[in-house]
């Protein structure tokens, strides 16, 4: 069978103003600059405002599984994004004390799906993305924090107005305000803070250099590979960042921090001291770290209404899905919602509220099961990563193992890794096609909307194409 064809490369449509909307994005993060993108090349015109004094991204790695990968290609990213890439070979499974459970071989799923796992420094991430919305034509404005939303009479239009007394009309005003979102209270009308899981994670980045001139550590920076380390209410994740330069390691243990605190700077022999008994490697690298900061991990469980009923304000990104990390999908549910949104805004004849509220009802139908599965499966995630030796860690490992050689076999036959299933599996490695790779990883957003489009209009049921 041949391989998945390559991502079809988005062309700008050309409308005249009958048709083309002004949408104001509130919030600058990896959500609001990709659906900035798709609504351009839409055909729209775009504002994102941004609270903060300058447009840029903090943090460390990000991961792109073959799913968001496919929708940055189709944004036309491919060029710019693979100079900061780097492609992990392996993604691993291995014991506390050091011990090889499993793998999965992600240029194999690669290969099949037509589309890489890539991983970046966020920073190069969020500055292509930025790149590419200014060359569409985006208008970007900093210092400009929303307080709240005020619809027209004509319930035609909606205004986001800000804490310095501007207002800002548009004709949809979409909130990507992150994970610690304002715009979904304004949305929901009451309070709705973020959920602890508890747990946090230590974020660190070690020059490779420094791991270079070990023995015991260079293959991880020469043969870039993605390792998870499971055990007793923690784990630990890393790969390669920046074509070796890097090395990004994440540490998710149980929450220590303050109530209301999101992320504090962290005390490196502390965290030393919570893996000190786990395999040698991961203490020899954390003694090369010299300062880290601790996250709090929330999620924000999918709320029943998206849209506003004038059909002048949405939500997309962590602001309505915001999951647990253990999938590696918040970042890629964010850029499908961007993508979803592009799509059915490109379909539209005209600016009425109708044709607004209909788009958006199939931008909802898109989104909403797919992302409440992710935010599902991430919490399960948590809990199979951190499973205390004992006999279900033990029936946890032998399935991974079995579930391994099931793999293999599937790796024989290409084609059918690329055939999406309707639910998630057994496997405890989670994006391999038995876990939950059959429906997350294959996904094809095109033809998602496409499908519930054609649905809508008929007046019948969506099926769920996941």
């Amino acid at each position: 069978m041949s391989p998945r064809p390559s991502p079809r490369i988005w062309q700008k449509i050309e409308r005249d103003p009958s048709s083309q909307l002004h949408v104001i994005i509130v919030g600058a993060g990896l959500g609001g600059l990709g659906a900035a993108i798709a609504i351009l090349l839409a055909g729209h015109n775009v504002t994102v405002l941004e609270s903060a004094s300058e447009i840029g991204e903090i943090g460390a790695g990000i991961q792109v599984l073959p799913n968001s990968s496919r929708v940055l290609i189709s944004w036309g990213l491919e060029e710019s994004l693979s100079k900061h890439a780097t492609m992990p070979r392996y993604a691993n499974m291995i014991g506390w004390k050091g011990n090889h459970l499993s793998r999965m071989d992600l240029h194999a799923y690669a290969d099949a799906l037509g589309t890489p796992f890539w991983d970046f420094h966020r920073a190069n991430l969020h500055r292509c993305l930025l790149d590419r919305a200014i060359e569409l034509g985006a208008e970007l404005h900093v210092r400009s924090r929303v307080q709240t939303i005020e619809y027209a009479e004509d319930g035609l239009t909606a205004a986001a107005v800000l804490s310095d007394g501007r207002s800002m009309s548009a004709d949809l005003i979409v909130g990507a305000d992150g994970i610690s979102s304002h715009l979904r209270e304004v949305l929901l009308r009451k309070p709705d803070p973020p959920q602890p899981t508890g747990d946090l994670a230590y974020r660190l980045l070690i020059n490779a250099r420094d791991m270079l001139s070990d023995p015991e550590l260079r293959h991880f920076i020469e043969d870039p590979q993605v390792n998870y380390w499971i055990g007793p209410s923690a784990h630990a994740v890393n790969y390669v960042l920046r074509g070796g330069e890097l090395f990004n390691m994440v540490l998710l243990v149980p929450d220590d921090m303050p109530e209301a605190s999101m992320t504090v700077d962290g005390n490196v022999e502390e965290m030393q001291a919570l893996y000190k008994d786990w395999d040698p490697r991961i203490g020899k690298v954390l003694r090369l770290c010299q300062s880290v900061q601790k996250w709090k991990l929330c999620i924000r469980p999918t709320p029943e209404q998206w849209t506003h009923e004038s059909g002048t304000f949405t939500l997309l990104g962590d602001a309505v899905h915001a999951t647990l990390p253990y999938l590696a999908s918040g970042c890629g549910m964010a850029l499908e919602d961007g993508a979803a949104l592009g799509l059915v805004l490109s379909k539209l004849t005209n600016t009425s509220r109708e044709q607004k509220l209909f788009a958006l009802g199939v931008y909802e139908g898109c989104r909403k099961q797919r992302t409440e599965m992710v935010v599902e499966r991430g919490n399960f995630q948590q809990y199979m990563y951190h499973i205390h030796d004992g006999k279900e860690q033990e029936e946890r490992d032998r399935r991974l193992r079995v579930f391994g050689e099931i793999d293999q076999a599937l790796l024989e036959t290409p084609e059918a890794l690329r055939k999406p299933r309707a639910g998630s599996g057994d496997d405890p490695l989670p994006w391999r096609y038995h876990g939950v790779g059959g429906w997350l990883l294959t996904y094809d957003i095109e033809k998602d909307v496409e499908y519930r489009w054609g649905q809508a209009q008929g007046g019948i049921q969506a099926r769920p194409l996941l």
